[in-house]
């Protein structure tokens, strides 16, 4: 774990470069956020997704990059910055 001021644009850079990031303020201590590097080449849509998006099973298609959070009962989700994550700077990274 790093030490010191952490603002945001200190922790998607660490994103960027392959870490997994954190709050130290969070409550959960498993928490953290991670960059989804996304199928830009493309990938077949199981049923679940195609149903989901209303195209038949099977279809290819192709996902951004986006970012991931796990929560601490180990749970996966997009996640989109909140106001006071975006202006927090107690960011830190997993080793």
């Amino acid at each position: 774990m790093t030490t010191g001021v952490n603002n945001f644009e200190w922790a998607l850079t660490q994103l960027k470069a392959g870490k997994r990031i954190f709050r130290t303020g969070w409550n959960g201590r498993e928490q953290f956020v991670t960059l989804q590097a996304g199928h830009p080449q493309g990938v077949e849509l199981d049923d679940r997704t195609a149903t989901a998006v209303g195209l038949p099973s099977g279809t290819v298609a192709q996902f951004a990059p986006w970012l991931l959070f796990k929560t601490s009962d180990n749970i996966f989700l997009p996640w989109v910055v909140s106001q006071a994550d975006l202006l927090a700077e107690d960011w830190d990274t997993y080793n």
